[in-house]
């Protein structure tokens, strides 16, 4: 039975629940047909030009047909195995291929299904590595404005970026430190980052021995407006964590695959943590998948004849091997001399666009790391819910482009795939609206 638009709609109103969506004053959903490339086609004609990777997930667009097929191909195969008793052939290669990238030793891979899981996977390990050493130490230290994602221990991480104040009394009590965040221009920034290091200083005083980890999200907060800190900022963290004798985390679930212009933000700043969090562009956009990287003396804390030693943890789809293939194909597509060439392009795009509103009376602190571009709208209050974020967006939308502001943030985090013309034209929308709101 083929449905009418209006049916569907009708549907959606009645039994689906949109995440991060006050279902009493949202517009009706778009209904989405497909997507190719940078472009999603809506039921009613329009199209829209995504220039926030629907959720920073589709690192090469819609539709790709290399990842297509690549699923394809594996569900003829199989699609769907126990991992606890059985391996398989994607995941093994996946794991291979992604710490072949990473830092130092960062070299075992636990699969989990998104990002959330991930850095929960990560704060568990972390805990439970201390134990298995015979030490008690369960502080963890966060950065404020930092999110983690929605699982209760990613919550408790992500505190202080401000999405969970509903579920306050579930939370465990975390140490968060100033994020020393930096942009165009910015004097302060050494400043900011002594007295972030200095604050980290004093929590590790006040808990000698008792901090399991200090988790971060390097070189760019995502969800709390894409603030920005330096690499040497990242170092520095580093050096102090190695004295303090504790574990550090990189969340990149998304920063890694290029999106910061290395293909992780570790190894961009020259950091190699002893836990890193991946999702989001795994698989291209295509499938739910994560990773959590542990450096080899991690795992070896695991290693032993006894059961409780092990990390007893694991979920229904742990390294699905289609999930694992779409891994591989887009991990191609990104290596490619052409996907390498075509992210240098877009940073130099922004660079070049940002440069240009700078001096705007409504924009303030532009600031650009790899393919992601901010910028604050000044005058229109603070945070995520300030009101200038829905009139952009609806602005934008009219116009054709998928923007989400983040409150009063601006930023473009495009496919890798979207053209000169695509992208010049974006910014030419973006230019337009600010100039009149």
């Amino acid at each position: 039975m083929t449905l009418s638009y209006d049916q569907l709609r009708a549907l959606d109103a009645r039994h689906v629940w949109h995440p991060f969506t006050q279902a009493g004053t949202a517009k009706p959903a778009i209904l989405a047909l497909g997507g190719k490339a940078a472009t999603i086609y809506a039921a009613d004609g329009r199209e829209y030009l995504d220039l926030v990777s629907s959720w920073w997930v589709n690192m090469h667009g819609h539709g790709n047909p290399a990842i297509a097929q690549a699923i394809a191909d594996q569900a003829q195969r199989l699609e769907q195995v126990i991992f606890a008793d059985f391996t398989h052939e994607p995941a093994a290669r996946l794991a291979q291929r992604v710490t072949a990238l990473l830092p130092g030793d960062l070299n075992r891979v636990f699969y989990s299904d998104d990002g959330s899981t991930a850095v929960e996977v990560a704060l568990k390990l972390a805990h439970q590595y201390w134990r298995n050493l015979g030490e008690d130490r369960s502080v963890i230290v966060a950065f404020e404005g930092g999110y983690h994602g929605d699982t209760v221990g990613a919550m408790s991480a992500g505190h202080s970026s401000g999405y969970f104040n509903a579920w306050k009394q579930m939370l465990f009590p975390v140490e968060t430190i100033p994020f020393p965040e930096t942009w165009d221009g910015d004097a302060e920034v050494e400043a900011k980052e002594a007295a972030a290091l200095a604050a980290l200083d004093r929590v590790l005083a006040a808990h000698p021995d008792r901090i399991s980890s200090v988790i971060i999200e390097p070189l760019i907060q995502g969800a709390s407006g894409m603030r920005m800190c330096r690499p040497e900022f990242l170092r520095a963290l580093e050096a102090k964590i190695r004295t303090a004798r504790t574990l550090l985390i990189f969340d990149e679930v998304m920063t890694g695959f290029c999106r910061t212009g290395g293909y992780f933000a570790s190894a961009k700043a020259g950091v190699t943590p002893d836990l890193l969090c991946l999702s989001k562009g795994l698989t291209g956009g295509f499938l739910p998948l994560s990773m959590t990287v542990a450096r080899d003396f991690i795992f070896d804390a695991f290693w032993g004849q006894d059961l409780s030693r092990a990390f007893l943890h694991g979920h229904s789809y742990t390294a699905n091997p289609l999930g694992c293939a779409a891994g591989l194909a887009s991990l191609d597509l990104l290596q490619a001399p052409a996907c390498q060439a075509r992210i240098t392009e877009i940073e130099a795009q922004h660079r070049r666009r940002l440069d240009r509103l700078a001096g705007a009376p409504n924009v303030a602190h532009t600031r650009l790391c790899g393919t992601v571009a901010a910028l604050d709208v000044t005058g229109s209050g603070q945070g995520y819910g300030a009101g200038i974020s829905d009139r952009l967006k609806t602005a934008f939308m009219e116009r054709g482009l998928l923007l989400r502001p983040l409150g009063h943030v601006l930023y473009l985090l495009p496919p890798y795939c979207i053209t000169d013309a695509e992208l010049e034209r974006a910014w030419d929308v973006v230019e337009e609206v600010l100039g009149s709101v």
